[in-house]
């Protein structure tokens, strides 16, 4: 594969033939920083975890240089913290036994210069290898701009390939903003209530940004577990941990439609539905 920047990685932690490691994928993750796969995407993880004929691959797109850095870390530069985060998202690889893991190397600059076709010619490259029937990336809500940025490029790439190309679903999952916001009938709630031995040790191995001063695994174990309690008001719980997720699969079935424009629909849905109950008592 021809991927743009000479620091790109592709990583295959089972050893196997890049051919045979890409075309077994059946699931793959669209992340824009490391350790954003492991919080958002542990429904794709989970569904190929032990599973010989269901395949997770992950693309990380960013370098993590400019993350937040304390303690161990407090002294370490970019290039220190990139070494370190990329030597993390590989041993992620290894513990959720992905079927391969790219790391594209770019600078978050890079993602949000709309005039970079580069993110967008690596991922059409990657889809088109892949193939993948599930994909996950970041939700449009989300508060982050490079992660919001990486589900745009994403979307593109889909688009531009669509008539040879098309997943099943494109779903867009919670990082830097949680979808408990949306109404019931838009969210997508995976269950992933099972091997939470798993999902701690994968949101543990990234210590940088754990020692470094944000506790992303609790955080990330608590809002699962309050999602589970709190998604139904009049019924008990049958789950122990869900994720919520929006469908972002009509961006690419109707590629004339707005990113904006789709999610105005969603909050305007939300608006309304809390206007609507509050005048049920006026």
């Amino acid at each position: 594969m021809n991927l743009a920047q000479p620091t790109a990685e592709i990583f295959i932690p089972d050893g196997s033939p890049l051919e045979v490691a890409l075309s077994r994928t059946t699931h793959l993750a669209v992340g824009a920083h490391q350790d954003d796969i492991e919080i958002m995407a542990y429904d794709g993880i989970l569904a190929c975890f032990q599973k010989p004929d269901k395949w997770f691959s992950a693309v990380t797109v960013t370098n993590g240089s400019g993350s937040p850095r304390t303690d161990l870390y407090a002294n370490y530069t970019d290039e220190d913290m990139m070494k370190v985060r990329r030597k993390e998202q590989k041993k992620a690889a290894v513990v959720g036994e992905y079927s391969v893991q790219f790391l594209l190397d770019y600078p978050s600059g890079a993602i949000k210069d709309k005039s970079n076709r580069n993110p967008v010619e690596d991922l059409k490259q990657i889809l088109l290898a892949t193939k993948p029937q599930i994909i996950y990336t970041h939700n449009l809500a989300d508060k982050h701009d490079t992660h919001v940025g990486v589900a745009i490029r994403l979307i593109q790439a889909l688009r531009e390939i669509r008539d040879e190309f098309k997943p099943q679903k494109v779903y867009g999952c919670e990082v830097w903003r949680d979808l408990d916001w949306m109404v019931d009938e838009d969210k997508v709630p995976f269950d992933v209530s099972a091997h939470e031995n798993l999902q701690s040790a994968l949101l543990g191995i990234f210590d940088s940004q754990i020692c470094g001063g944000k506790r992303y695994d609790l955080a990330t174990m608590g809002r699962r577990k309050a999602h589970a309690t709190y998604f139904a008001s009049h019924g008990v719980d049958t789950a122990t941990s869900l994720i919520f997720a929006m469908d972002l699969t009509p961006l690419i079935d109707a590629p004339a439609e707005d990113p904006a424009e789709y999610m105005k629909e969603f909050i305007q849905k939300f608006a309304s539905e809390v206007e609507q109950r509050i005048k049920k008592f006026l």
